[in-house]
């Protein structure tokens, strides 16, 4: 039997883009069993920022694999982890100064979410509309952008309020109001308004469906990422900052899709100028391995009883090291610059292509993490156009995914250490296959 046939045994849950078996990664590019190279702007969905195998990492890994592989966190301290607490002290906001260390993007959000309510001595959460937290149980009840990640699993944990997110392309107050919403969607985060309307609902709910003193946190992706690729204006990510001051709220920032450079900076709150009370990374933490973590103020994390969270593996020293490595290359390889220059190619690119092609309806993101909207005749979500591109990118040795509450946006995540020649590719490949 063909290695390939054992695909067979594994669980369908796993909803599949491809059928490749990729033999090997370098860079920007994956290769299949028969040597054949594949662009790939998945990213291992943004996991690998420093390109597949990154010789960095991959010496670091090699080194710490045969020193530690395991030490329990709470029974010993190891130079990993303690190293990886030095360079994140470097990259993150001075402010987050205590660190906790997990596997997944899922469990730092549950860990965040059960520090937020001990810190604070209350219950419920705010979280927004198409925003993305995991797939666990707590994270599943703070996940909106899709109903496929909750139905069939109720009941969900209880204590979540969902607000809207401002989604200016899709804005029914700024297209009532006759303003280009394209235009608006497309504006730097630092310039663009946001009409007010979601921050005025979030208001309201605090009036009527529950009240400030029962809210321990507002949960927030700075760039919305399952939800499809959405910027919010920097005045509304201000404004969530200023009705938790008022209430005395913590605000969250879930930096899994979009930290480490992803967006131009290191982490995306940078862009709006607004510093969290708690910060959940994961995915280009580690360029691939599991690692994920929280950091936040001092005076919150001290009020973390202990014993009341943990686990076995988080904070594993393979991981913090290949952590470690994956710092030190963003920094010495100016690669969040380069996710600024070539995202900003990228985005021009395809804004080109949006004025050739009709059924581009936005183009949207920050640095290396550009959404593209796929709209039919009348203007609606087009989830089968956007199945066709894929496929047809796929075949023509492009690897794109989609996102978005319709599956209609085409999402570009590509290694911060992709070139110009690859950007260019890419976004070649696609609109030809848009024009197809």
């Amino acid at each position: 039997m063909a290695l390939i046939d054992n695909q067979q045994y594994l669980s369908p849950v796993w909803a599949r883009y491809t059928d490749i078996l990729a033999e090997r990664g370098e860079g920007a590019c994956l290769y299949d069993a028969d040597g054949r190279g594949y662009l790939d702007f998945t990213c291992g969905i943004g996991v690998t920022n420093t390109g597949h195998c990154h010789p960095r990492v991959v010496a670091a890994i090699r080194e710490q694999a045969g020193l530690l592989l395991h030490g329990q966190a709470n029974i010993v301290y190891h130079r990993p982890m303690l190293e990886l607490v030095e360079a994140l002290r470097e990259v993150v906001d001075p402010a987050l100064d205590r660190f906790f260390f997990s596997n997944s993007g899922a469990e730092a959000v549950e860990a965040a979410i059960k520090l937020a309510r001990q810190a604070t001595g209350r219950t419920d959460v705010v979280v927004f509309g198409g925003g993305f937290h995991g797939r666990t149980a707590g994270a599943m009840a703070l996940t909106s952008s899709k109903g496929k990640y909750r139905g069939g699993y109720a009941p969900l944990p209880s204590g979540v309020h969902i607000a809207p997110f401002a989604y200016c392309y899709q804005c029914a107050v700024a297209r009532a109001a006759g303003k280009d919403t394209a235009a608006m969607s497309q504006a730097a985060p630092n310039t663009a308004g946001c009409c007010g309307e979601p921050l005025r609902q979030l208001r309201h709910m605090l009036q009527t469906e529950t009240v400030p003193e029962d809210i321990a946190a507002i949960l927030v992706e700075p760039v919305q990422g399952e939800g499809g690729y959405i910027v919010p204006p920097a005045s509304f990510i201000q404004g969530l900052r200023a009705i938790c001051d008022q209430y005395g709220i913590l605000l969250i920032a879930d930096e899994v899709q979009t930290g480490f450079g992803r967006t131009g900076t290191f982490f995306a709150m940078e862009h709006f100028g607004v510093t969290p009370d708690i910060m959940i990374m994961a995915k280009g933490l580690a360029s691939g391995l599991p690692l994920s973590g929280i950091a936040a103020r001092q005076e919150i994390m001290a009020k973390w009883h202990p014993g009341s969270h943990g686990g076995t593996y988080g904070g594993n020293a393979l991981a913090c090291a290949a952590a470690v490595a994956t710092i030190r290359a963003i920094q010495e390889e100016h690669l969040v610059e380069n996710a600024a220059k070539l995202g900003a190619l990228l985005k021009a690119e395809l804004a080109g292509a949006q004025r050739r092609r009709r059924a581009i309806g936005d183009v949207r993101g920050l640095g290396m993490m550009i959404g593209v909207e796929l709209i039919d005749a009348d203007g609606n979500p087009d989830a089968a156009l956007c199945k066709r591109v894929l496929s047809s990118c796929r075949e023509r040795g492009l690897l794109l995914l989609n996102c978005g509450s319709y599956d209609n946006v085409v999402r570009f995540i590509p290694p911060l250490v992709a070139d110009e020649g690859q950007v260019r590719q890419a976004a070649r490949i696609f609109e030809e296959t848009v024009a197809r």
